[in-house]
């Protein structure tokens, strides 16, 4: 069980800190949930479920850690920096993370330089790819990369 308060104080000094550097308080940011399982297809089910929630999923990674093998991804939206969105997002994931025996390792993002001309995403800001309305969910699959 995570410690929700914890997890919302980790959140308000992620958000203090990239605002004290300068970071552009009016843009959308890429939050990334990072999840790790030792179980690849165990992890798979979760980050379909988060899917189904509307989230979008980075391709697995496989990583060793003390002799142990790990799968690790990270459950991505792009929404404003704003505490109560992010602690929201982790009361929705948490349960699927939990019932999953997964392992929630926080989250990240990036610094928004309030100046620039042009994201890391091209110049309409937009991270998500546009999806088909027949989309086959059935379809989707997250992939392994070893590295």
């Amino acid at each position: 069980m995570y410690d929700l308060t914890l997890l919302r104080q980790e959140t308000d000094e992620i958000i203090q800190n990239l605002l004290d550097d300068g970071s552009d308080p009016e843009a959308l940011y890429i939050i990334e949930h990072h999840v790790a399982h030792h179980d690849f297809d165990k992890l798979e089910k979760l980050v379909v479920d988060a899917y189904k929630l509307g989230y979008e999923i980075s391709d697995a990674e496989e990583v060793e850690e003390e002799g142990k093998v790990f799968f690790v991804c990270d459950i991505v939206s792009e929404i404003n920096l704003n505490a109560d969105l992010i602690t929201a997002q982790q009361k929705e994931l948490l349960p699927l993370i939990e019932k999953a025996g997964a392992e929630y390792e926080g989250w990240g993002t990036y610094f928004e330089d309030p100046n620039g001309e042009e994201d890391e995403y091209g110049d309409d800001g937009e991270f998500f790819d546009e999806h088909d309305e027949d989309f086959d969910f059935d379809e989707v699959e997250i992939t392994r990369t070893r590295h």
